[in-house]
């Protein structure tokens, strides 16, 4: 097992930092030894190890650890983008997030991380038509973790969820790569309407604390929402939108908002 974990991570730079971080974890603190063992060490790649620590996060009296392990290791299995996706959420939030100093960080102890990965799983359910155990899924995400994601709405790669307290993401959204939102967002619609009805956020959009976002309207890629505001419009590509209802205040600040973070509207908050 061992010379085979050592080939994975020769392939696997994600992994192998994975690794690294974790040993040197154990040895700064011994206590965490069963944690990080169980979670990270004992498992060859990481998605066996995501996969293990879906069972556990969502496991109850209702669905035991051993049956949510199966449905996770069978969807890694038939879906390699899982996978890949969460490497690029991993390097987002290392890359974004500047209380993460180690990859291991939102593996074991962030929240946002840990429902995105989740929800990939129900999301994979809900495409293969087992849309009750895609339900359940969403559920178990919501009461663990205080994140709502229907697990029909379709969110790219690249995502980092800081904070993670009251996300809700409606059916029919759609988030794009490399997006960063902060807590109490919602992407919701704005009554009782069916069919196409929730947002369609753009690549490399960041949305501030508290922002909502309502109705079936697009949020044109790399640009701002601020926090706070209530969106109820288009938003153009690369501008900056705040207030309540939310119109347009200038230019995104940058080309990347998402990455950047930056948050303040000429030079204030």
């Amino acid at each position: 097992m061992p010379e085979i974990q050592s080939k994975v991570a020769s392939v696997d730079p994600v992994w192998r930092r994975v690794r690294e971080e974790a040993a040197e974890a154990v040895r700064a603190e011994p206590l965490l030894g069963g944690l990080v063992h169980s979670s990270l060490l004992h498992h060859n790649s990481l998605e066996r190890a995501l996969a293990y620590r879906f069972s556990m996060k969502l496991a109850s009296s209702e669905m035991s650890e051993q049956i949510l392990r199966e449905i996770a290791d069978e969807a890694y299995a038939e879906d390699v983008e899982l996978g890949q996706s969460a490497r690029a959420d991993v390097m987002a939030v290392f890359d974004r997030d500047p209380a993460c100093h180690r990859f291991i960080q939102p593996i074991l102890f962030f929240k946002g991380f840990q429902a995105i990965q989740a929800y990939r799983i129900g999301h994979w359910l809900w495409t293969q038509g087992r849309k009750d155990l895609a339900y359940f899924v969403q559920m178990r995400v919501s009461e663990v973790f205080g994140v709502d994601i229907h697990p029909a709405a379709r969110i790219g790669k690249g995502i980092m969820i800081d904070h993670a307290h009251s996300i809700v993401i409606g059916e029919t959204a759609v988030v794009g790569d490399n997006v960063s939102m902060l807590h109490s967002v919602t992407l919701g619609g704005t009554g009782k309407e069916d069919g196409d009805r929730h947002p369609k956020i753009g690549n490399g959009v960041m949305i501030g604390a508290g922002a909502k976002v309502l109705g079936n309207i697009s949020v044109g890629y790399c640009s701002r929402i601020a926090a706070g505001s209530v969106v109820l419009h288009d938003v153009p590509h690369n501008t900056t939108v705040a207030g309540v209802p939310a119109r347009v205040v200038g230019e995104a600040g940058c080309s990347q908002p998402s990455v950047t973070m930056d948050q303040l509207i000429n030079g204030e908050i």
